[in-house]
């Protein structure tokens, strides 16, 4: 079994900064493209940021520029840095991960941290 977990939501000022951390554990191989996504009160779920194992990265148009996405692979851990915090970034945070277990390829989410903006 994998699990993801993440830490690092909070309550941040606008302009402030905050870090995401989605780390998994159990079994498995390797850990292929791994997003982060939100999903604020009343909307739908979006992806934020994207990584794949090359290392390649996307971003969503509202958040490039200010929002990083890194992975530390040794620690099978992916981060998003956050800066210049909006309040419509306030959210609920997911990372999902593609993960390679035993002859094949499975989604896993995490739990969810919440962030919110104040403005």
């Amino acid at each position: 079994q994998v699990q993801l977990g993440e830490s690092g939501g909070g309550l941040v000022q606008a302009g402030g900064s905050l870090r995401h951390s989605c780390a998994a554990s159990g079994s498995f191989f390797s850990i292929n493209t791994v997003g982060w996504y939100r999903q604020a009160p009343g909307k739908q779920r979006e992806l934020v940021a994207a990584t794949t194992s090359g290392g390649s990265t996307n971003y969503a148009d509202a958040v490039k520029g200010r929002f990083t996405i890194s992975r530390e692979n040794a620690k099978n851990t992916v981060y998003l840095k956050m800066n210049s915090l909006k309040p419509e970034n306030t959210a609920i945070y997911y990372c999902d991960a593609t993960v390679v277990v035993t002859y094949t390829q499975k989604h896993y989410w995490g739990q969810g941290t919440q962030v919110t903006v104040s403005s």
